[in-house]
């Protein structure tokens, strides 16, 4: 994506079914979970910037020891900042006290961190809110070790507002009313009320305090207390939790909106929000890393015993889409093949617009994170070329020479890398003028490979507001002085805010929205329809969610999707370019043909999995109407 957008976060759990001596003898370390989650959480180092975390649990300590061990931080490199801060507290004490080499259990018993239950965490913050208290995991500590409560994962909930209010209703008074302390608290609450209910039925048989902590770990069913923390949960969400005794949950939403993975030997279990990220650090099979089913938990118990529940009733599967187009790592072999096929399907229109001139047209991508989708339209395109040289030798075939039949056969495929973005450059200056120019640098360009007869093809993974397309990449391409640019989207048009995980939530901000804004001025009509969308918005506000609908569908029904795109091809293109612009976007339908178990396409279509949905769409029309800067949710 040529413009970043904030996206999901990642999480890495992580519980060592062995003691630490087992791995200290069979790896040479006994930080073999530390090392583990450093590989986990680097490897999702795609999904945060902003912020990182780890939290471990050491298992069995006798009462007056440190168990529990947490470090954060909001640093440019967070993930090394704190494994820096990990390393240093080790090799502190390793330094003064070297004789705790020799054995795991001394290790275990005075060095922080080092325990048999991780839970990890990278962090893309949104609407600015990077201070290190939004960092998780989250802490909810008390003095009864199974009522401490570490909380992490990646999600968005639309109805925090309402949860928040039956929180305060409960009796609680939480410190802010933000989704992630709304969710611990609330787990939070049921924990307590499960560990008291299991005292005061220890203590009617004669158990004192003391007595009754063992029995309530063993007798503490993780599942009961997900079910009620969970029930009115509205959103997309993998939650990830442990609890101060040693159990451990992931929790994924019930329409399978966030993603998560798990894998399990008689060493470890673990679970990730990629397969690969599994795949590689602990060099297992694609088969053997499964995928959590919507609505499911996955709990690991003190004792080392897995078990799976449906905690939610799971509904109609709607996996993220913008997963396989671009979040998650290309290697996962099921992404890579359908970054492929999103490149591919293109390809049809892609010729249309070079009037199937594949000889003098140059394919390109741009950013690097294309590649894959550029792989599959240059394959395509290829395909195409070999159907043209076949026509061309049988349409002369009887006068063809081998001069000419090598002319035709030596026709190749033009594949060129024409962009590369300087990372080094900055925009840190924020006056508006001075600031454009810097951000048309921020990509150089290739001199020298496109001539003023070619067509210059160029595929991005998704074009949301088009920014960086019309202050920078645009302009560079023009600089190459091609016939004609066509810019291709391997995604469909971003109509909607997401209110599940990513940073999409001002609806004014988007091109495709600004294109239909335009069509509606020209046609005279834009007054009228917006003034019609808002006052269907504002009369279903105080709605339940289940009974509010999408009205801003209405604001696109007037134009074809091909419309849509002509027009953003306009307001990309000002009066600096010379150059003949168009824009190709991929349609849903394709989409959908390309990533057929991730239909999760609510940005795209404004078809919300959950109710609250609909009430946050309608929300970010109302804010756009009345001018308001507001968070839709």
């Amino acid at each position: 994506m040529s413009e970043l957008i904030k996206h999901e976060c990642g999480i890495a759990q992580l519980r060592l079914l062995k003691p630490l001596s087992y791995y200290k003898e069979k790896y040479g370390t006994a930080f073999y979970g530390i090392n583990k989650m450093y590989l986990m959480m680097e490897k999702q180092h795609n999904r945060g910037q902003d912020g990182a975390g780890l939290a471990s649990i050491k298992l069995d300590v006798e009462p007056g020891n440190r168990y529990i061990s947490r470090v954060r931080s909001n640093a440019a490199q967070p993930i090394q900042d704190i494994f820096e801060k990990v390393n240093n507290r080790i090799n502190q004490g390793l330094k003064e006290n070297p004789e705790w080499l020799k054995s795991a259990e001394l290790q275990k018993e005075n060095l922080p961190y080092l325990g048999e239950l991780y839970l990890g965490h990278v962090r893309y913050g949104t609407f600015g809110k990077n201070s290190i208290e939004n960092v998780h995991p989250f802490l909810r500590q008390n003095n009864w070790m199974h009522r401490n409560l570490i909380v992490a994962g990646n999600f968005n909930l639309t109805n925090v507002n309402e949860l928040f209010d039956k929180l305060v209703s409960l009796g609680q008074h939480p410190k802010e009313k933000a989704d992630t302390i709304t969710v611990m608290e609330k787990i939070g609450h049921f924990l307590d009320s499960e560990v008291e209910k299991l005292y005061k039925k220890l203590k009617s048989k004669g158990f004192n305090k003391q007595q009754a902590s063992p029995h309530i770990v063993e007798q503490i069913k993780v599942h009961k207390i997900l079910r009620k923390a969970s029930k009115d949960w509205d959103g997309g969400y993998v939650m990830a939790g442990m609890l101060g005794h040693g159990d451990a949950f992931v929790l994924r939403d019930p329409n399978g909106i966030r993603p998560a993975y798990y894998y399990m030997d008689d060493e470890i279990v673990v679970t990730a929000s990629e397969r690969p990220v599994i795949q590689t650090a602990f060099n297992v099979a694609y088969d053997d890393v499964k995928e959590l089913k919507p609505g499911q938990a996955i709990i690991t118990q003190k004792n080392g015993e897995v078990y799976f529940k449906q905690i939610i009733e799971a509904k109609e599967r709607k996996a993220c889409s913008f997963e396989r187009i671009y979040f998650s790592r290309g290697s996962d072999a099921e992404i890579y093949t359908e970054r492929k096929k999103l490149g591919s399907l293109l390809m049809p229109e892609v010729l249309k617009a070079i009037d199937f001139d594949t000889i003098n047209s140059v394919f390109s991508f741009i950013p690097n994170t294309a590649e894959t989708s550029f792989y599959g339209m240059v394959e395509a395109a290829q395909d195409e070329l070999n159907r043209q040289k076949n026509q061309a030798i049988l349409k002369e075939k009887e006068n063809l020479t081998d001069e000419r039949l090598s002319e035709i056969l030596a026709h190749r495929l033009r594949t060129e890398k024409i962009a590369v973005k300087d990372a080094k450059l900055r925009t840190f200056i924020t006056e508006d003028s001075s600031r454009d120019d810097l951000v048309a640098h921020v990509y150089d360009v290739t001199y020298g490979v496109v001539k003023p007869t070619d067509n210059l093809v160029v595929i991005d993974d998704s074009i949301v507001r088009g920014t960086t397309l019309k202050k920078s990449i645009l302009k560079m391409l023009d600089r190459l002085n091609p016939k004609k640019i066509i810019i291709v989207s391997s995604a469909p048009q971003i109509r909607y805010p997401d209110c599940y995980g990513i940073d999409m939530a001002r609806i004014d901000d988007f091109v495709a929205f600004k294109a239909a804004k335009a069509l509606h001025r020209e046609r005279g009509t834009y007054e009228e329809v917006i003034e019609s969308i808002y006052k269907k918005c504002v009369a279903q506000k105080d709605l339940p969610s289940a009974e509010v609908e999408n009205h801003v569908k209405e604001f696109y029904q007037y134009f074809s999707a091909s419309e849509i795109s002509s027009k953003i091809a306009t307001l990309l293109s000002d009066d600096s370019i010379s150059t003949e612009v168009e824009v190709i976007y991929q349609s849903v339908e394709n989409l959908h043909e390309a990533c057929p178990k991730n239909l999760g396409d609510w940005y795209f279509t404004g078809n919300y999995p959950t109710p609250g949905g609909n009430k946050v769409v309608n929300r970010a029309f109302m804010n756009f109407y009345e001018g308001k800067e507001d968070r839709a949710y």
